[in-house]
């Protein structure tokens, strides 16, 4: 698995997608899903993306709250396959593996044993 995304906390939806949408377009990066406190900035689902989040918990973004490493799966058994072998080794469990957006994005998420949070998915 390579990475899929990485995740930044921001207080200004408007705002960032508009500096990260700029500063990449010179790459053909552009919101491929917006769903209000998250959207997605790249050239597609397949190669790496920066999603800019209003952090889940409600509480003011910081360099760490809402920053999280996601690692591209083949498949959605792989998704799960990699949840449970984090697990195995000491991760804890931050969202069992299931479907996240519509049919569209399977995901599952642990932490670290820092906390540092991260994810598999698979997107198709």
């Amino acid at each position: 698995m390579m990475i899929g995304y990485v995740t930044l906390g921001v207080s200004n939806m408007d705002r960032a997608k508009q500096f990260y949408t700029d500063l990449f377009s010179d790459l053909g990066a552009k919101v491929l899903i917006d769903m209000g406190r998250i959207a997605f900035i790249g050239k597609g689902g397949k190669t790496p993306m920066l999603a800019v989040c209003e952090p889940y918990d409600g509480k003011p973004c910081t360099t760490g709250n809402g920053v999280m490493v996601a690692f591209a799966a083949e498949s959605k058994e792989a998704v799960d396959a990699q949840y449970h072998k984090a697990i195995s080794l000491g991760a804890t469990d931050e969202g069992e593996p299931g479907q996240r957006i519509e049919d569209r994005f399977y995901g599952a998420y642990v932490r670290d044993m820092d906390g540092n949070k991260i994810a598999f998915y698979y997107f198709g």
